[in-house]
């Protein structure tokens, strides 16, 4: 009989990254199908190029960093359809292949590759587009039950509150990034990640209520904001994030209020498009202190640092 000497933590658990990231990935689907049936079949290409994209890219630079390869585990697949996810239907496939470079390249491998990313590389690879490419990032177009197909139309926020009934915004039939139109859809996906205990609800329940009172406070329509930008694909997916998001019970509570907060300040003071890409990265720098201050103290130690009771 072997016996195993290790330190602690002694946690024992059937999950595995590759099991995690598959249920990420069918929780994800909802919002892919629609995103097909309202934007056509070339919703569907873009994630497929940037979910190869992502894993070649992983492939590639594990090979010349002379590291093992890890795109077994599904997590550049992962992030190739969360920034897919977060682009117009219409974006020129080029620029897609720039942003997952700079996820899994930038983002992700140059700080050690998965589980030590400071923040989440397919937001960061979203921000880096948006000031790179602000035209083509802010260009979205009508879905098929729209009108003409060509046409370019305003998104909710742009648009300004009651430009769309709530029925469009909670099914989805709206312009946007292709995952981010249909409330229903990313709901669906996060009502299962929930019951397959991928995910706390405390950041996504924490971060919408706040980002409701917010708007109140500030004289919105609090219903319309949630249902309206990338909201609702940013609380359930991207703010969720193992490696970017704390740990502890009272450290999802604060990220999560710090999160509806910095969102509805820029989306109603700055000049920017939507604020929660912003908020996320802003929150994800700070998780390691949000840690710091909310981590459990060893048994028999008091509040002040390193006194013994």
């Amino acid at each position: 009989m072997k016996l195993f000497v290790s330190s602690s933590p002694h946690l024992r658990s059937k999950k595995t990254t590759t099991g995690i990231m598959l249920d990420v990935i069918i929780a994800l689907m909802p919002a892919l199908v629609m995103a097909v049936v309202y934007f056509g079949f070339k919703a569907l290409l873009l994630a497929f190029i940037c979910v190869s994209s992502c894993v070649l890219t992983e492939y590639i630079c594990r090979k010349v960093m002379k590291r093992q390869n890890t795109i077994s585990d599904l997590s550049a697949a992962v992030t190739g359809l969360l920034l897919a996810l977060n682009l117009p239907a219409d974006i020129s496939p080029f620029i897609a292949v720039f942003g997952c470079i700079v996820a899994i390249v930038v983002v992700k491998q140059m700080f050690g590759g998965i589980g030590y990313n400071f923040v989440n590389p397919a937001l960061a690879a979203r921000v880096v587009l948006m000031v790179s490419f602000p035209t083509a990032m802010t260009t979205w177009t009508n879905t098929r039950f729209m009108g003409v197909d060509a046409v370019t139309s305003a998104t909710p926020l742009a648009a300004g509150e009651g430009a769309y009934s709530y029925l469009d915004l909670f099914l989805g039939n709206i312009g946007g990034s292709m995952g981010e139109v249909c409330t229903l859809a990313i709901l669906l996906g996060g009502i299962y990640l929930v019951v397959r205990r991928i995910i706390s609800p405390i950041i996504p329940v924490v971060y919408l209520g706040t980002a409701a009172i917010m708007s109140l406070i500030l004289g919105l329509d609090p219903l319309y904001q949630l249902m309206s930008g990338g909201i609702m694909l940013g609380a359930v997916f991207m703010a969720t994030d193992y490696v970017t998001s704390p740990i502890t019970k009272w450290g999802k509570v604060i990220f999560g209020v710090g999160l509806g907060v910095l969102t509805m300040l820029i989306r109603t003071y700055s000049n920017l498009p939507e604020g929660v890409s912003f908020a996320i990265l802003l929150m994800n720098i700070l998780v390691p202190h949000i840690e710091n201050l909310t981590k459990p103290k060893s048994f028999g130690e008091s509040r002040k640092k390193g006194e013994k009771v």
